[in-house]
């Protein structure tokens, strides 16, 4: 079965230009005509930044997706009933079953909070676990992060998906452990450099998809007509499901 997959951080929703805008995303996401959509940065309530918005609702209502969300940072105020977060999302077009927030919490409360999304997807008659996170620029926590994200995650019987931004480069440390154990699709596709940030001038990239050995990559691309949505440009894979 071949199905659609895309990777793609946010910013909140705030472009380039400065402009908040969540139709300029969910427009990219509809052009690119991705089933399963993991994502970074995407604020619930979270502040004036984002004019209080739960965003992946939107997102999910506007595109007629099913949609989960998992807070890394949470914010609670005495004096009101909504929790403020902010973390990561997904978008399916397929039935979601399960989701569960794991927190990596691995640093002092002052570092920003990470999280991994953790999501069971019923892709026809097979059970898919998606997992989408955004890891550490520290170093250290990104490795102690890794760790986690493998020792959870290699010994899975689903077929596997794990996206989102990775604060890292390919060939690094953190890298090599993750294709030990899983296939990077780019790395599978070859043909040149995936950069996704800055969108602007990309010469980095951070943003991966990796999938268990029973998903074949097809193709990937970077989704290049969109840099003005956000900071990040998204990574899309066409996979075929082999089991």
């Amino acid at each position: 079965m071949e199905f659609k997959v895309m990777t793609f951080n946010m910013h909140h929703g705030r472009g380039t230009d400065g402009k908040l805008s969540l139709e300029r995303i969910a427009n990219v996401i509809e052009e690119s005509k991705a089933d399963l959509i993991g994502l970074n940065e995407v604020d619930k309530h979270f502040s004036k930044r984002s004019d209080y918005i739960d965003q992946i609702s939107w997102l999910a209502k506007h595109l007629k997706m099913e949609k989960a969300f998992g807070g890394g940072i949470t914010l609670r105020s005495k004096d009101s009933k909504v929790c403020r977060q902010y973390g990561n999302a997904f978008l399916s077009r397929y039935p979601i079953v399960l989701e569960k927030n794991n927190l990596l919490a691995f640093g002092p409360r002052i570092i920003e909070g990470r999280s991994l999304l953790e999501i069971h997807v019923q892709l026809c008659e097979q059970l898919l676990k998606v997992y989408v996170t955004h890891l550490s620029l520290n170093p250290l926590l990104r490795k102690k992060q890794v760790n986690f994200i493998i020792e959870k995650i290699m010994n899975e019987p689903h077929p596997v998906i794990i996206m989102g931004d990775w604060n890292m480069r390919s060939g690094a440390r953190e890298w090599k452990k993750m294709s030990e154990c899983f296939t990077d699709v780019c790395e599978a596709a070859g043909k040149g450099a995936y950069y996704t940030f800055p969108s602007s001038r990309p010469r980095l990239q951070l943003d991966y998809i990796f999938v268990s050995r029973d998903i074949h990559t097809v193709s990937v691309e970077v989704i290049k007509k969109t840099s003005v949505a956000s900071d990040h440009l998204p990574l899309k894979a066409t996979l075929l499901l082999t089991r």
